[in-house]
């Protein structure tokens, strides 16, 4: 975890004063590194029967991808609103400042389907929940949630309880 943590770049003050932005680019740029993440990510889930990763647009394509990969099983997008070309279903949620919303095709996932959601930072857990709440919708279970980073202070693992959390890195 150690060369992971070395390619995390803390960020003073960013997006304003008094927060510490976790930058996961040099991450990203480190080929060792990303394998790394992918494996670590996935390695908890290698003997369960996963049928699909989850991954809310947009670094959670990037990790879910890579752990899809890992795991042999297949990558579904979850897309913000209006992005997907055919029929959906949303999922509404609170952010800091207003809502966003989640989509995925309805078809995304199958009744009786485990998955996994994926992504590369637990926060608030506001997107994850919202999230774990339309692979729900769907009919699918969500098997656990896996990040890359956990900021410890803002509570998102408590918005995700019930769901199994799994983190590499936490803050």
């Amino acid at each position: 975890m150690r060369r992971l943590a070395e390619r995390i770049r803390a960020v003073p003050d960013f997006p304003e004063a008094g927060v510490v932005f976790r930058d996961i680019t040099p991450l990203l740029a480190d080929p060792e590194a990303l394998r790394l993440a992918a494996r670590h990510l996935a390695e908890p889930f290698a003997g369960e029967r996963i049928d699909a990763v989850v991954g809310a647009e947009a670094r959670g394509f990037i990790f879910g991808s890579l752990v899809a990969r890992q795991l042999r099983t297949g990558f579904v997008p979850l897309r913000k609103a209006g992005k997907l070309p055919r029929e959906t279903l949303a999922v509404r949620y609170d952010l800091e400042y207003g809502q966003a919303v989640l989509e995925a095709h309805v078809d995304a996932v199958s009744a009786g389907d485990r998955v996994l959601l994926v992504d590369d930072v637990l926060a608030t857990g506001g997107t994850s929940a919202a999230g774990c709440a339309l692979v729900e919708r769907l009919g699918g279970e969500v098997a656990a949630c896996a990040f890359v980073i956990e900021l410890s202070a803002l509570a998102g693992r408590a918005r995700l309880a019930g769901h199994r959390v799994h983190t590499l890195l936490r803050y």
